[in-house]
């Protein structure tokens, strides 16, 4: 019989517009209504490798809020704990893209339903049948009181024994890096697995050797140190052993959401033992599918895509 494992997350969402073409945005007159933000991401990329996946958040009670929340339950996502609100206007980003595939975003998220939420929303109903919550730095960055809904779910978690992981994922248009460590510093203690790219890492420590990485691990107590290196691969360091594996080469056409499918492709071989080298393979290959495909979650896969690309089988074509 198949495990079944339960996952949560809190965080944003939001309308992303999608440019028609590349290059920089002032000269960009086309784009594609699109869905966005690395909490729903995350969450919509555990739904489909099959784990069950609830999402805390709010929306604006406007077309966008309901685009956002048809698709988030149509994806099989939990979303009894979304709410709408009024006079909030859902948020939007508009997305640069260059030839390479990488890019830039740009947020429009001014009075944003997220704020609404507040340490009170956060009850022990929620972690019912939970077996790992996932944040990430977007949420802490949006709103300096969204610091304490995050101590408010690493206390209800950690009540009821359940592994917490992390994402930095760093946004220094919506905070400063002074802000982030300062941060960070309280969350790091209570993280059982940190998914964090190279570079942010060294942001916040201010050194990127693997005798830092592994000191900063030992400080903190993290039982999972996941160094994401976007094409040179990603290592972990766990029981004072590293393991390394490279990045699969595919073409990339967009890269936004491709950590956040690595977090969720991390999470569910984390959650269903696999071993090191094996977790980073798989997490890298769900990560490298997303950025085969323009949008910030169309290229999250399924469990059997995901499976079959990894194990070099023919993935269906997108």
């Amino acid at each position: 019989m198949t495990e079944s494992f339960n996952v949560l997350t809190v965080g944003d969402a939001l309308i992303t517009m999608n440019p028609m073409s590349k290059g920089p945005l002032r000269y960009v007159t086309h784009y594609e209504r699109k869905i966005g933000g690395a909490d729903l991401n995350f969450a919509i990329g555990v739904a489909r490798l099959g784990l069950a996946s609830k999402w805390v958040s709010r929306l604006g009670k406007d077309e966008f809020g309901k685009v956002i929340y048809n698709f988030a339950r149509g994806e099989g996502v939990d979303v009894s704990d979304v709410e709408f609100v009024d006079e909030c206007a859902t948020s939007v980003n508009f997305k640069e893209i260059k030839e390479d595939g990488s890019g830039k975003t740009f947020y429009y998220r001014s009075n944003s339903p997220i704020l609404s939420l507040t340490p009170e929303d956060i009850t022990d109903d929620m972690f019912n049948s939970i077996d790992l919550v996932h944040l990430s730095g977007v949420f802490l960055s949006i709103d300096p009181k969204n610091k304490l809904i995050v101590k408010k779910v690493i206390e209800k978690a950690k009540k009821n024994d359940v592994t917490i992981s992390f994402d930095p994922n760093i946004r220094l248009k919506l905070w400063t890096i002074g802000e982030a460590r300062d941060i960070f510093k309280e969350i790091f203690p209570h993280v059982d697995i940190l998914l964090t790219g190279l570079d942010e890492i060294k942001l916040i420590i201010e050194e990127d050797s693997k005798e830092a990485l592994a000191e900063f691990a030992h400080h903190y107590h993290i039982q999972d140190l996941v160094i994401k290196d976007g094409g040179n691969g990603s290592m972990l360091y766990r029981n004072g052993v590293w393991t390394e594996e490279k990045a699969f080469n595919v073409h990339v056409v967009d890269t936004v959401g491709a950590g956040d499918g690595f977090d969720a492709g991390y999470v569910y071989g984390y959650l269903h033992h696999y071993e090191p080298s094996e977790l980073l393979t798989f997490a890298n290959g769900v990560g490298a599918l997303v950025t085969t495909v323009s949008g910030d979650n169309e290229g999250l896969p399924y469990l059997d895509e995901a499976k079959g690309f990894v194990h070099g089988k023919q993935v269906i074509e997108r």
